[in-house]
């Protein structure tokens, strides 16, 4: 037995007896390849957009006359082809122009590592919508608590769910262009029914021809059910109007009041939102030098009010 244990060693491969260092060092190299876009499949659950908006037409337009100038990063799949992690939207103008072959980046990535750098890259993005950043964060911070949940090779004892939570939520503000806080409710929005997130990034988007919603009134509905969401969006779009700050806030006490599968009833939802909110209250004005002869000269603005 100790003689067979003793010839239980690793060899070395054929490629490492008969190549040098410096051949094996470059190797190891990331190098820039061709691939055909059909070979990459998105990443998944990609939380940004890839809109046709202007600015693609703009890049599919650069691509025809320049090609792909910067590589993407993409991953070796096990089953074969690979994965985009940086890029998408360069593979959609390249796809748009014809080409049949995109530079990339070949790199081993675990999940988590894919996930922090596919975020990464995107957030640099000119115009990014609510949607996309609540998804973004929240696969983010979820892949830097498992990361974080980790030991390190020279320390064996994981770290508490506290801890880990605590620490990855500093991390994350620390490496964004958003606060903790703010980030914290954009990972709310995760909670909203697709309809009324929709309503959330047309604040940023501005179709005329929808209903748009402010963030902070979306955070506090996002703690509402879903079935009383769906319930809101019906009542929203008949009523043809959102709810405000102020509303909102009601709507969740009222629904937080609810116990077990109780739920917040139509008909309150639609007597709140037909309270009266403080921007529609009817303003009558009329121009100072129209009334300024009436009153002695430095009246109180007050006593002027009081008087008309």
């Amino acid at each position: 037995m100790a003689r067979n244990s003793a010839l239980n060693f690793n060899l070395p491969s054929a490629d490492d007896l008969f190549s040098t260092e410096e051949e094996r060092a470059e190797a190891r190299l990331e190098k820039v390849v061709n691939l055909s876009p059909a070979e990459i499949s998105d990443f998944p659950n990609h939380p940004f957009k890839v809109r046709m908006d202007a600015a693609m037409q703009e890049m599919t337009e650069s691509v025809k006359q320049y090609g792909v100038l910067v590589p993407t990063l993409v991953r070796p799949k096990s089953e074969g082809g690979y994965e985009m992690v940086a890029g998408h939207r360069r593979k959609k103008a390249a796809d748009l122009a014809g080409l049949a072959e995109i530079p990339c980046i070949v790199r081993q990535l675990t999940d988590d590592e894919a996930t922090i750098i596919m975020v990464d890259s995107n957030l640099q993005r000119e115009q990014i919508l609510p949607s996309e950043k609540a998804f973004a964060y929240k696969m983010k911070l979820d892949a830097m608590k498992r990361q974080a949940g980790r030991p390190r090779k020279d320390n064996s004892a994981p770290l508490g769910p506290n801890l880990i939570g605590t620490r990855s939520n500093l991390e994350l503000a620390a490496e964004s262009p958003d606060s903790k806080t703010q980030i914290q409710r954009y990972i709310r929005l995760t909670h909203l029914i697709p309809e009324i997130l929709e309503l959330v990034d047309n604040s940023v988007l501005k179709d005329p021809a929808m209903l748009q919603i402010a963030m902070r009134p979306a955070v506090e509905l996002s703690y509402l059910r879903k079935e009383e969401q769906a319930d809101l969006f019906a009542i929203m779009d008949e009523m043809d109007c959102t709810p405000s700050h102020a509303q909102a806030i009601k709507m969740r006490q009222m629904s937080e009041a609810k116990t077990g599968d109780e739920r917040l009833a139509k008909d309150a939802l639609v007597s709140i939102m037909k309270e009266e909110k403080p921007n529609q209250k009817e303003q009558f004005k009329i121009p100072k030098e129209k009334i300024s002869r009436f009153f002695a000269p430095g009246t109180p603005t007050q006593k002027i009010e009081d008087t008309i």
